[in-house]
């Protein structure tokens, strides 16, 4: 019996940032974008000493499938 493994593309997000490096504005109306076109948000990855570096988004792949949104 042969079990089909998903395959997973990943997207990256960097939230736009003020000059402290701390986030400027809100992401909600880029991430509810990505997320129509059927990503996920997996994770967010912080600087050491605070503020969101990036964020990791997923989704499964097709066939036709690949590269980043944009």
């Amino acid at each position: 019996m042969s079990e089909e493994t998903t395959r997973w593309e990943y997207h990256t997000l960097r939230p736009p940032r003020g000059s402290t490096r701390a986030e400027a504005s809100d992401p909600a109306a880029e991430l509810n974008e990505l997320g129509d076109d059927g990503w996920e948000l997996v994770c967010g990855v912080d600087y050491v000493d605070g503020g969101t570096k990036y964020l990791v988004l997923k989704r499964p792949k097709t066939d036709g499938g690949g590269g980043q949104h944009g």
